[in-house]
């Protein structure tokens, strides 16, 4: 008796069958919805990197900021108004020049490089948040990035005299203000960036008369005068203002903020101290 062979011969003649338009279906919608789960944790990934390398931006100036105070018999760098400047006031040794609401100071890194502070971080990108999309003339701003008006100048004593609140000229000042719980540099709204000042009133005249940035999902990072960053979030929609392009170059008009904001009495808290 004869054994039939099995030698695949008939299994590779038989006719191989394409997918149906149904299954095709399937297997779009399949990949479709591994997409759309994976999207946000790409987009969530990119934001968290920027958000990262921000902080490294502001630990750097901070570091340069010591460093200025250190060579400088512990004066700090000066830290000047457009206002004042406009009014005669000279400023020879100012943290940072130029006015980010004009297009050709905004794409000038030789504003940068003049800065007192850049010797300590000569790299004109530290003073950009990687997050910070606006452009001028197609090229991005060289600064994101403002220092605490209560630090390098007397124009808040003079605005608000008296006031119970303390400016800081010299590293000194900051160790009696304990330098933990005061903010020296921190990233601020396109809307309202020109100088390197950020105006907080204490006296709550103007609240929010300049904006933090909201580029880092509703939050704005900043920096202490012990060397540690922080990023605070905005807890309420009257400070969540998006970062739009066509708010760049545009005069800013402070917002209609009352002072019982919580955003703005987190800020306050450790803008100065008694």
């Amino acid at each position: 008796m004869k054994t039939a062979r099995h030698d695949g011969s008939k299994a590779a003649d038989r006719p191989r069958h394409a997918l149906t338009l149904v299954e095709l279906l399937v297997v779009i919608a399949i990949i479709a919805l591994l997409a759309a789960l994976l999207l946000p944790a790409l987009v969530g990934a990119k934001a968290t990197s920027k958000q990262v390398a921000c902080m490294s931006n502001l630990r750097q100036l901070e570091t340069a900021f010591q460093m200025y105070a250190a060579d400088n018999g512990g004066y700090l760098t000066q830290n000047i108004s457009l206002a004042h400047e406009a009014d005669g006031a000279s400023s020879t040794n100012a943290w940072v020049y130029g006015n980010m609401k004009s297009q050709s100071d905004a794409t000038n890194t030789p504003m940068i490089k003049i800065g007192e502070q850049y010797p300590y971080v000569p790299q004109t990108r530290t003073y950009h948040c990687p997050a910070d999309a606006i452009v001028g003339d197609g090229l991005p701003r060289v600064r994101s990035y403002s220092m605490n008006s209560w630090i390098g100048s007397t124009e808040m004593e003079v605005a608000e005299a008296p006031s119970p609140f303390r400016i800081f000229l010299k590293d000194s000042d900051l160790a009696a203000g304990i330098p933990s719980a005061i903010w020296v540099h921190m990233d601020e709204h396109v809307a309202s960036l020109d100088d390197g000042w950020f105006e907080v009133t204490m006296d709550d005249s103007v609240p929010f008369a300049r904006l933090p940035a909201t580029r880092h999902q509703n939050a704005y990072n900043l920096n202490f005068a012990d060397g540690h960053v922080e990023m605070y979030h905005l807890r309420t929609t009257a400070t969540q203002i998006p970062e739009v392009q066509a708010a760049a170059f545009t005069p800013f008009t402070p917002l209609e903020i009352p002072a019982s904001n919580t955003d703005w009495i987190k800020l306050k808290q450790v803008t100065t101290s008694p």
